[in-house]
């Protein structure tokens, strides 16, 4: 059986990194062989291509013009990447903010996403608070994010935090300070019984 995971959330919750921490521990795991597909990686040099030929700005992710145009590309491509390695017996680790597809429950919609009950499904959001976000984009100093911090308010009308009915069998990691313990029953949850957990570190005194 293959597996499916989503690492899903907003612009400096730490999807990448989580990600890249339980990509070994998955596969030892679930005695499985699993690729790493982060949208980032994946499109961002087309990506930077295409909106440098737009609009003369190859770093802008955020602008309505981006997200009229290319977003869903974008997607529906690390979509299709993801089921060709799946029909090969590849399992996929597939990164990206997809909080429009969180919040509309698409992620659990097998139909939509083209893959059958074979596939072990899973889909992880990974949150901490608005204020560290934005710190640690800060910190990486990376050029796609300078739209969206010189429009911060606008941008964050974007974020949410999944409630009620769109959290039901979504995984839900706080990222802010994790402990091994927490990344440990993060991995049980992927490999195991898909019912919602919410898994809190304790706070650093």
């Amino acid at each position: 059986m293959t597996h499916l995971v989503f690492i899903c959330g907003h612009a400096g919750t730490g999807k990448t990194t989580l990600a890249k921490k339980l990509l070994g521990p998955l596969m030892k795991a679930s005695a499985t062989p699993f690729c790493l597909l982060d949208k980032d990686t994946l499109y961002g040099g087309y990506s930077a291509a295409a909106m440098a030929m737009l609009t003369g700005d190859s770093n802008d992710r955020d602008s309505p013009l981006f997200l009229q145009h290319l977003r869903d590309p974008e997607y529906r491509g690390l979509l299709d990447t993801a089921r060709d390695n799946l029909e090969l017996g590849v399992s996929a680790l597939v990164v990206g903010p997809l909080s429009r597809e969180v919040r509309e429950r698409r992620l659990f919609d097998r139909a939509w996403l083209g893959v059958g009950t074979d596939v072990t499904l899973r889909v992880v959001w990974v949150f901490t608070s608005e204020e560290m976000a934005r710190q640690r984009i800060l910190a990486r100093a990376n050029p796609n994010d300078a739209y969206k911090l010189a429009h911060w308010d606008e941008y964050r009308q974007r974020r949410f935090e999944p409630s009620g009915d769109i959290r039901d069998d979504l995984l839900m990691f706080d990222n802010t300070a994790p402990a091994s313990a927490d990344y440990e029953a993060l991995l049980a949850r992927i490999v195991g019984e898909p019912r919602a957990a919410t898994l809190m570190p304790p706070v650093p005194v």
